[in-house]
């Protein structure tokens, strides 16, 4: 059985819905699974999963949380190897483009992204499925 760990921020709570999507998927799988705040977690506990899924909604112009997201994300990146990874997240206005530089930027360095999910705002009938779908290529 594979264990995965699904880390996200969230700020209106529709990141924190598809992370809970994300884990059904994978729990449906067959996978033991993790649901963990951004904030409490770091490169030190990534020995303890077989996959992860990182969600984050769009900030800003298009960027990452960067408090707590994008600070965990940047130490954590450098120590996923091969492990699979899911990018996931929301976002209220643009395009979602920020999940495309997301992707870019994780597979330029070397991340092994096997999937990634947008919702514009709360996750709608084809982005739980895309959640679910995604949680499951983790297990």
């Amino acid at each position: 059985m594979s264990k995965v760990a699904v880390v996200f921020w969230s700020g209106t709570g529709n990141t924190e819905a598809m992370a809970n999507l994300v884990a059904e998927g994978a729990k449906d799988a067959g996978a033991e699974v993790d649901v963990i705040q951004a904030s409490d977690f770091d490169s030190t506990k990534l020995a303890e999963y077989d996959a992860v899924a990182f969600g984050c909604p769009a900030m800003g112009d298009e960027e990452l949380e960067d408090t707590e997201f994008e600070p965990m994300y940047d130490e954590v990146e450098p120590s996923l190897d091969s492990k699979k990874v899911v990018l996931f997240g929301s976002y209220d206005w643009n395009d979602g483009e920020w999940m495309d530089l997301w992707r870019e930027r994780a597979e330029g360095n070397g991340v092994n992204v096997v999937d990634s999910v947008i919702a514009k705002d709360y996750p709608d009938d084809e982005a739980e499925t895309a959640c679910k779908t995604a949680g499951a290529a983790l297990a």
